[in-house]
């Protein structure tokens, strides 16, 4: 994809980062209890925080030539990590905890493709 589709990307995700966040904060509030709230809470921080990576990873790869590796790593860890989160805390099924590390490692994989992308493209 080109740099302008992982801003956009990112751009995006951040806006239902945000929307998640006032919904649980309005909506949920009274219909979770804490430690549901808390969970929630997780997931929309991990979400806004690696939406904003897709749009730091859409301006990196505008300036070097980077793979997409990163960005889809980025993308699938969102959806692991916060989707299992998001469903854990609306449904109590604790299944959904074993899918959470999943996205974890993705994130980091992310992180580290970025790392790598860069410290090769200082070259």
């Amino acid at each position: 994809m080109r740099p302008g589709t992982w801003i956009a990307l990112g751009s995006l995700s951040a806006a239902l980062a945000v929307a998640c966040g006032a919904f649980g904060a309005h909506a949920l509030k009274m219909r979770l209890d804490a430690a549901q709230l808390d969970i929630w809470k997780t997931a929309v921080l991990y979400h806004a925080l690696h939406a904003l990576a897709l749009v730091l990873f859409g301006l990196f790869r505008g300036r070097f030539a980077a793979t997409g590796f990163a960005g889809w790593a980025f993308l699938a860890g969102t959806a692991l990590f916060s989707g299992s989160l998001y469903l854990l805390a609306l449904t109590g099924q604790s299944w959904l905890g074993a899918v959470t590390p999943l996205g974890g490692v993705a994130f980091l994989l992310g992180w580290l493709i970025l790392a790598w992308q860069a410290w090769r493209g200082r070259g």
